[in-house]
């Protein structure tokens, strides 16, 4: 496997959509090796363990190759395995479910309402990452 830049190989198996997203990542400190930060920079081995945190989804891959370009979806599993917990999936799946219910004939939310609603929404998301 010739060397190829972490940020690039993210962007090439499709884990950013673009390669600056990954470049950002590396750089605010969401993309780690052996539990420390890395740079862009850093070139990726087969056998490498990454954790990548891509919003509130923390993904645990293993590198198998580097591909030559960006490759087809299809394609993914060819070049890393995810060795992601099925309990962080399923977190993500109770984030994304709706909680909140309004009963028919109430009308849009009001501005006050919004504001009481994102409130409780921020407040539940803060206890569910500790």
């Amino acid at each position: 496997m010739e060397p190829v830049r972490i940020d690039k190989w993210m962007w090439m198996v499709r884990l950013f959509k673009t390669r600056t997203l990954a470049t950002d990542a590396c750089n605010a400190g969401k993309v780690k090796v052996n539990d420390q930060n890395v740079k862009p920079s850093k070139d990726v081995q087969t056998g490498m363990k990454i954790h990548v945190r891509i919003g509130q989804l923390q993904k645990e891959v293993v590198v198998i190759d580097a591909p030559k370009s960006r490759i087809a979806a299809k394609m993914v599993p060819d070049f890393y395995t995810d060795v992601t917990p099925q309990e962080e999936y399923d977190r993500i799946k109770m984030l994304h479910t709706r909680f909140e219910t309004r009963p028919s004939g109430l009308g849009r939310p009001t501005k006050r309402d919004r504001r009481q609603l994102d409130y409780l929404k921020d407040f539940l998301s803060d206890d569910l990452d500790e």
